[in-house]
């Protein structure tokens, strides 16, 4: 599975970002995919993710503020950012966790990254 993040970058607190991920490779299952982020000095956090059954779940501190959506052929996922701030700033990663055959247990695989600056 190859995940490819792109649309970080600098914006001002208040304003609005998307983030969107390419998702490659053939699978047998998935268990969940989404975003995930790590600010500088801490650990990494779950920000929005849709699980089995196409259920998006959001971090408190994301909800009404951003949106995950993905593409009818679930190749794209996307993370629309609006109001954002200061405590938003992280490299946000894309993550994929399932099943690659239906004999292998569950796997997870990280993209490369996209650095998200809000700052005036």
């Amino acid at each position: 599975v190859q995940l490819v993040e792109s649309g970080g970058g600098l914006v001002q607190p208040g304003g609005s970002l998307r983030l969107s991920c390419a998702i490659s490779g053939r699978v047998f299952s998935v268990t969940a995919v989404g975003w995930h982020r790590q600010a500088p000095g801490k650990q990494r956090e779950l920000v929005a993710e849709f699980t089995s059954g196409d259920i998006a779940n959001y971090t408190n501190s994301v909800k009404g503020r951003f949106t995950i959506s993905r593409d009818s052929a679930k190749s794209t996922i996307s993370l629309q950012m609006d109001d954002l701030r200061p405590e938003d700033t992280a490299v946000y990663y894309c993550n994929w966790r399932g099943r690659i055959r239906q004999w292998t247990s569950d796997s997870e695989f990280w993209g490369q990254g996209t650095e998200v600056t809000v700052s005036s």
